[in-house]
Formats: C-alpha cells, sequence, structure tokens
C-alpha cells in the first residue's frame, strides 16, 4: 500500500517518517510541505542516506491518484481543510490535527478557528484504536485523537464503562513533555525557559477538554464535565496522566485491576501494572505502548488511575499507524512493535 504525508516538517510527521520507513505493508510513496522542494534530510539530518527523498508541495488530484492512504500532519485550521479536499476521492484519510474531533460549533469555539465543511466531520471516526476498531475497519476518514485525550480516555475507560467509578467529578491531572507544543519556535518551550521548570498552563481552557468530554459522555451519557490540567515538564516526550474517579459502592483493588485486565487482553499495546508497580514515561519512550497503574483507595473512596504515552507516538503518529492498519486490514501491531527506548 502506497502512503503519502503532509506535513513532514513537523514532529508527528518525522515519527511517520521513522514508522513508515519499515513498514511490512505501507511504503512511503511521497512526502509533502508548503516550504518547497527539498531533500527531507535538509529538514531532518538524522534521515540522511536512510530517506532520500524530496519534499514535495501539496497537488490533491497528484497524491489521491497515486497513493492509498494519505497521513494528513498539518497544523490545526489547514489540515480539516485539505481533509475536506480528499474527502470522496479514492484515498483513505487519517488527519492528526483536532480538526474533525467536535462538531463545527465546538472547534470553532475552543480552536478559535473556522471549521472544516460539517460533511467531512461527520464522515470522520474518531480513531481511539482499542475501542472504536469495528467503525475503524470501515471508515475512509479517520480523525486521530489527541495526545491527552489518548492517555486520558485509554485510562479512563475500563473504569468507566465497567462501573467502577461514578461518572460525575472526574478529574485528570496530566503532564507533558515539549514536543507536545510542535516544533514552531516559542518562548515558552524555549531551553532557558523550560529547564529545571514545571508549568500549568491553559487552566481550564485546553482545546481537548471536549474532545475527551465527548467521548465519556458516549460512554455514559450522566458523565458530568471534566476538571482537566495541564502541564510542561523539563522533558522532550511522555504523557502522564493521572485521573481519579469515585468509586462505586464495594469495589475492591481486585476487582478494579481484573476489570482492567479484561478490558485490554486483547489490545497490544495496552500493558497494565500489577497492583502497587506504576508507569512512568520513560518506560515508554519511543513506542506504541500505552502503561497503566491503578491504586483503590479505601480511605478516601477514590480510584486513582495513572496513564503513560509517548506523546508522538501512542499519542500521534504510532495512532496513526495502527488506525492505518485498521483500516487497511492489515495486523493492529504491522509496524509498530518497537521496544521502548530506555534509558
Amino acid at each position: 500500500m502506497k502512503a503519502s504525508i503532509i506535513g513532514t516538517t513537523g514532529y508527528g510527521g518525522a515519527e511517520l517518517l521513522r514508522i513508515l520507513q519499515h513498514h511490512p505493508y505501507f511504503r512511503i510513496q511521497s512526502i509533502h510541505s508548503t516550504r518547497g522542494e527539498a531533500p527531507v534530510s535538509n529538514e531532518y539530518p538524522h534521515l540522511l542516506e536512510i530517506n532520500r527523498q524530496t519534499l514535495e508541495g501539496i497537488e490533491i488530484e497528484k497524491i489521491s491518484e497515486q497513493s492509498d492512504v494519505v497521513f494528513l500532519a498539518a497544523p490545526s485550521g489547514a489540515s480539516g481543510q485539505l481533509a475536506g479536499q480528499f474527502a470522496g476521492r479514492d484515498i483513505k484519510v487519517i488527519d492528526l490535527s483536532g480538526d474533525l474531533r467536535l462538531p463545527g460549533d465546538q472547534y470553532k469555539s475552543w480552536y478559535k478557528k473556522d471549521p472544516p465543511d460539517v460533511s467531512v466531520i461527520e464522515e470522520s471516526v474518531y480513531g481511539l484504536s482499542e475501542w472504536n476498531r469495528e467503525k475503524i475497519e470501515g471508515a475512509d476518514i479517520i480523525a486521530n485523537p489527541g495526545c491527552y485525550p489518548t492517555a486520558a480516555l485509554l485510562g479512563l475507560a475500563p473504569a468507566l464503562l465497567g462501573g467502577l467509578i461514578k461518572p460525575q467529578g472526574i478529574i485528570i491531572d496530566a503532564k507533558s513533555g515539549i514536543s507536545g507544543a510542535g516544533r514552531s519556535p516559542s518562548k515558552g518551550t524555549m531551553f532557558a525557559e523550560m529547564s529545571e521548570n514545571f508549568k500549568i498552563y491553559k487552566v481550564n481552557e485546553h482545546q481537548h477538554t471536549p474532545e475527551i468530554e465527548q467521548q465519556l459522555k458516549l460512554w455514559n451519557k450522566d458523565t458530568s464535565p471534566i476538571t482537566f490540567s495541564t502541564h510542561l515538564i523539563p522533558a522532550v516526550r511522555g504523557i502522564m496522566a493521572t485521573m481519579y474517579g469515585e468509586l462505586e459502592e464495594g469495589i475492591t483493588a481486585e476487582e478494579a485491576a481484573s476489570a482492567y485486565r479484561e478490558a485490554y487482553e486483547a489490545a497490544p499495546f495496552i500493558r497494565v501494572r500489577q497492583q502497587g508497580n506504576y508507569p512512568a514515561t520513560k518506560e515508554v519512550t519511543g513506542s506504541n505502548y500505552c502503561d497503566i497503574g491503578l491504586s483503590a483507595d479505601k480511605r478516601t473512596g477514590r480510584l486513582t488511575i495513572v496513564a503513560v504515552i509517548d506523546n508522538l507516538m501512542k499519542g500521534a503518529a504510532g495512532q496513526a499507524v495502527q488506525n492505518a492498519n485498521l483500516m487497511f486490514g492489515f495486523p493492529e501491531n504491522a509496524g509498530l512493535e518497537f521496544i521502548p527506548v530506555f534509558p
């Protein structure tokens, strides 16, 4: 299968190149950017003698004719418009931006941009791989989940769907490495600003809030608005989402752990830790794994859920390729069995 990548010069696009370079079923047909034609190794010297392709301009008709799938790693605002131009053509689309994840009115309110055409949003399938496999397998357009929502939703799903916690008062405390802010220079991600620093940002107004709430409500219509806090840590990669929910009466730690193991028994990229063992971001770096740890606290009556992912892999490019595998009927873990890089 032939794959094209638009937005190759960002971190998500670079990860797609790394994954697809040795994928057993997909071959990189073309790579595209608005920066003009140049060897991709000019942008990313680590690809010298590995990928000799040249960045091309974006020609919708040409890409549609020559490729089976296009990965859109362009910025929000641009990516959804590109998805609309590919819609209805003989090519599958996987959008890594936030443009197709929300209804138009919510998107405009939270992202402060004009939404894509409503028909494209309605055609899109939310690509949370472990929980939406059947729809993904028959989809033509995938809205790849955001990095924070991926960690939070994978962590909360068994608890909410299994009736382990009450659907009201859920708190998500999340931390991310600075690569989640993208590759464009900004004062907030400068070394002098972030080294030996740890800061909260977008307090009660992060654009991933409605995305998380939307899925939680699909799982349980009684879910109330969440408290979602996001922080930057002085690390390049990784997300840790720590979730708190009030336990339903009578739920024990053993029952909670059993429910999680059962829910993810057939999920190749979800690793549920033994009781008393909690994951760290370094333990999933460079991989498509999501590691989850649990603690049911009798004293407070709360379930604490810790989920960690690599924000550029399971939170972006890795999950995008996982969705592509599902769309085309390939093994879900094809091309993604990277061992985490440690230390």
